[in-house]
C-alpha cells in the first residue's frame, strides 16, 4: 500500500514541479517585460512567442534534471536544509545548461535578466512547496497514516539507538513492530517495542509480506550470521537496511575505498589529506597571515607599548603546544601574566590574580592571539582548526576523553569551530573535541570562510576569554 502511495505522490510532485517551473518562468518573462521598472530597457526584445515556446523544452528539462540528482526519492528522515541545498545545486545546474543552449543556438537577444530572475523565483517556490508537502505528510503520519512497518534483527546498542531516533521522530512515518534476537528472552521490551521471538523465525514472518523493511541491527558478537540474514531478507524481496553496531567507532558519513573490488572504510576521513584541499587551505593561511598582520599592526604596537609599561618580562610569551601529528611547536602570544615560576601549567581561571590589567583587556578582545600570525606564516597552525593544548594536558585528556588524540590529524588554528560557538577558555573539554572532530571531517573551504567571518564579527568579544 505504501509503495502504491508512493508513486501516486511521486506523480504529483512531478505535475506540481513542472508547474512551478512554468509559474515561476512566466512570471518572471511578466517582471521582466511588463513591471514599470523594466520598460525602457525592453528596446529590441524577442516577441511573447519565442519565450514561451522555450517552456516545451525547459519543464521536461527541469523534470528530467530533478530525477538524475533523486530529487523524488523518499526524504522522510532528510534534513530542510539539506533539500534546500539540493534545490539550489540542481536549479543552478539547469541554468547553466540553458545558457549554454542558448549560446549554442546563438540567442543572444534573449534577456538574461529574465532567466536570473526565473532561477531565483525558481527556488523560492519550489523550496516552498516541498515544505509544504513535508508539513503536510508529517501531519498526516502523526495521524498513524501512510506509515512504514519495520522489523529489527538483533538486539543491540545499534537497535536501541534506532528506536529511540524513531519515537523522537513521529513525522518521519516509521513504526518498529518488533525485534528478534537469539540472546534476548522473549518478551523483552525497550521503548514499546517487544523482542518476539529468535531470529530464524524470519523464514515465517518474510513470506507473510507484510513488513516494508527489515532493519538489521545485530550485535558486534553475532556478526556471523550477516550474510545468511541478508540473503534469506533479500529472497523475499523486502527493502532491507544494515544498521551496523560500531556507531562509537566509525563516523556517520565514512570515507570507502575500493581496492580493486574489495570495499574499505577508513575509519575517520580528513579532507585535508587530499593535496589540493591541503594546497588550498595553505594558501588562504598565508595569505590571511600577511593580511592579518598588517590589520592588526597598529593593535600590536599598541598592546606592546602597554605590555611594556604595566609590568616585567618580555612583551612575546613563548610557550609548546602539541600540533599536527602530535609534533611539539612554540606557540606565540601577547604576555598577559605576571612572570612568575610554573604560572602556565594550570588552567586561567575566572579573576585569575595571575593576570594584568592589560593582559584582561588583551585576553577579552583576544587581542593577545595576533602574533599567532607568525605560527601560520612559518606552517606550524592554521587560521582555522582546533585550538592546541599543553603536553602535560595532551596527556590528561587523552587518558579520559575517547577522539582526543584525532585533533591532531589537521594544524592546530587560532580560531576554530568549538570557539566561534562559544567553548573558550574554561568550557567542556569534551564538548569542545565535539566540536573539533567535526570540523575535521566536514572541512570545506567555505567552511573555513564561515568561521573567519563569524570571529570577525562575534568572536573578538569572549566573556570565556579569562
Amino acid at each position: 500500500m505504501i509503495k502504491d502511495n508512493q508513486k501516486v505522490f511521486n506523480r504529483i510532485h512531478v505535475l506540481l514541479d513542472a508547474a512551478i517551473v512554468a509559474v515561476s518562468y512566466c512570471l518572471a518573462w511578466l517582471i521582466k517585460f511588463r513591471l514599470p521598472y523594466f520598460v525602457d530597457d525592453n528596446a529590441g526584445a524577442l516577441p511573447m512567442a519565442t519565450y514561451m515556446n522555450a517552456l516545451f523544452l525547459l519543464v521536461p528539462g527541469y523534470i528530467a534534471l530533478y530525477t538524475f540528482f533523486n530529487m523524488y526519492t523518499p526524504k522522510r528522515a532528510t534534513r530542510r536544509k539539506y533539500e534546500i541545498i539540493s534545490i539550489i545545486q540542481t536549479n543552478t545546474i539547469g541554468i547553466l545548461f540553458l545558457m549554454v543552449a542558448l549560446f549554442i543556438l546563438k540567442q543572444e537577444d534573449f534577456s538574461r535578466q529574465m532567466i536570473f530572475i526565473f532561477y531565483v523565483l525558481n527556488i523560492i517556490f519550489s523550496t516552498l512547496a516541498r515544505f509544504a508537502l513535508r508539513s503536510g505528510l508529517q501531519y498526516i503520519r502523526r495521524m498513524r497514516y501512510n506509515l512504514r512497518y519495520i522489523l529489527l534483527v538483533g538486539y543491540s546498542r545499534a537497535a536501541e539507538e534506532y528506536i529511540t531516533r524513531i519515537n523522537q521522530n513521529p513525522q518521519w512515518g516509521y513504526v518498529v513492530r518488533a525485534i528478534l534476537d537469539d540472546r534476548i528472552p522473549r518478551g523483552t521490551m525497550y521503548k514499546g517495542v517487544k523482542v518476539v521471538g529468535r531470529i530464524e523465525n524470519l523464514l515465517y514472518i518474510l513470506p507473510e509480506n507484510k513488513l516494508d523493511e527489515i532493519a538489521i541491527t545485530l550485535s558486534l558478537s553475532d556478526y556471523d550470521q550477516l550474510e545468511e540474514i541478508i540473503d534469506l531478507c533479500e529472497k523475499s524481496g523486502v527493502h532491507t537496511k544494515f544498521i551496523p553496531d560500531y556507531n562509537a567507532l566509525v563516523p556517520s558519513r565514512p570515507y570507502t575505498e575500493d581496492l580493486m573490488g574489495l570495499p574499505v572504510i577508513n575509519i575517520r576521513y580528513v579532507p585535508l589529506t587530499n593535496t589540493i584541499n591541503w594546497l588550498i587551505k595553505r594558501g588562504v593561511d598565508i595569505v590571511g597571515a600577511i593580511v592579518g598582520l598588517i590589520v592588526f599592526s597598529p593593535f600590536m604596537l599598541a598592546a606592546a607599548i602597554g605590555i611594556r609599561l604595566s609590568s616585567r618580562g618580555p612583551i612575546i610569551f613563548k610557550q609548546e603546544r602539541v600540533g599536527l601529528q602530535n609534533k611539539p611547536f612554540h606557540i606565540y602570544k601577547f604576555r598577559t601574566m605576571e612572570m612568575k615560576k610554573d604560572s602556565s601549567r594550570s588552567w586561567t581561571i575566572k579573576d585569575d590574580p595571575r593576570v594584568t590589567k592589560i593582559g584582561k583587556l588583551l585576553r577579552s578582545t583576544s587581542i593577545d592571539e595576533v602574533p599567532q600570525f607568525f605560527n601560520i606564516l612559518i606552517g606550524e597552525m592554521s587560521l582555522v582548526g582546533p585550538r592546541p593544548e599543553q603536553s602535560l594536558f595532551v596527556e590528561q585528556f587523552k587518558e579520559e576523553i575517547p577522539r582526543y588524540m584525532i585533533k591532531h590529524q589537521v594544524r592546530p588554528g587560532l580560531t576554530g569551530w568549538a570557539q566561534i560557538n562559544g567553548l573558550r577558555g574554561d568550557t567542556s573539554i569534551r564538548k569542545r573535541i565535539e566540536y573539533d572532530i567535526f570540523y575535521i571531517e566536514n572541512w570545506s573551504f567555505f567552511l573555513d570562510v564561515k568561521i573567519i567571518l563569524m570571529t570577525i564579527f562575534k568572536g573578538f568579544i569572549s566573556k570565556n576569554a579569562y
